[in-house]
């Protein structure tokens, strides 16, 4: 978590809490009670109406509030699309991390944008159909975030299943597939993996590096058809894995 994520997380616990003790806030956030004295010294002395001490606890003084968020009102149907959608797409972690912004965001907002943003009539519906994935889609994010090799099987068009190494570069939903663009350590070149076409799937622990020739920016360099088709709009038909 950074820095100015745990700071928002520790003025809203403590919000909530006639006393709040640094033992408690230091087993909610994961981080050693020493770093929530250290946050807490550094809250106080931007202003933060806290009072209290190390071993007894700490009380926030009534009516402080977190400066408020101005949107416009299509910024707020932006944001609030684009978070359903990802409710609705994408893997329970990131479905329940998009949850959590809109909650955050109403938390700060002016009283009639909350309610503006409760009411917005923009709908991402569940009753679609995706094709569907056999491993957690959470970790090939975390693999692409941490930059570590994933080891799978594979099946491409025409039906044959290799086994690859490969450097896991983005991930794009192309509905009703999402598609994987990576550096194939077997075929020594970049190919693009539908994830429904993925039968094994591992994340090998094996970091890699930035390399020249092998970066997402060489891959969209190679072929922009990965964001946008040659007529200017969006690709339905990514670059093969085979």
């Amino acid at each position: 978590m950074r820095r100015a994520d745990r700071l928002f997380e520790i003025i809203q616990f403590m919000r909530q809490r006639p006393l709040t003790r640094a033992r408690d806030l230091a087993e909610k956030l994961e981080v050693s009670e020493r770093t929530i004295y250290r946050d807490i010294a550094d809250l106080m002395a931007t202003g933060v109406p806290i009072e209290g001490e190390a071993g007894i606890g700490y009380v926030m003084r009534a009516g402080y509030d977190l400066p408020p968020l101005m949107f416009k009102e299509a910024e707020i149907e932006a944001l609030v699309l684009g978070a359903r959608i990802v409710q609705s797409w994408a893997d329970n972690e990131l479905a329940d991390a998009a949850g959590n912004v809109i909650a955050k965001v109403e938390a700060v907002i002016p009283e009639a944008l909350r309610t503006f943003m409760t009411n917005t009539a923009l709908l991402a519906p569940s009753l679609h159909y995706m094709e569907p994935i056999g491993f957690d889609l959470a970790q090939l994010r975390g693999a692409l975030r941490d930059r570590f090799k994933v080891d799978i099987d594979y099946q491409d068009a025409y039906g044959d299943l290799t086994s690859r190494l490969v450097r896991p570069l983005s991930l794009a939903y192309f509905g009703p597939v999402w598609v994987m663009a990576g550096w194939c350590e077997l075929r020594q070149g970049f190919r693009t993996f539908r994830l429904d076409r993925i039968s094994r799937f591992e994340v090998t622990g094996e970091a890699f590096a930035q390399e020249p020739g092998k970066s997402l920016k060489d891959f969209l360099a190679r072929d922009d058809t990965w964001t946008r088709g040659r007529d200017g709009r969006q690709s339905r038909e990514p670059l093969s894995g085979h």
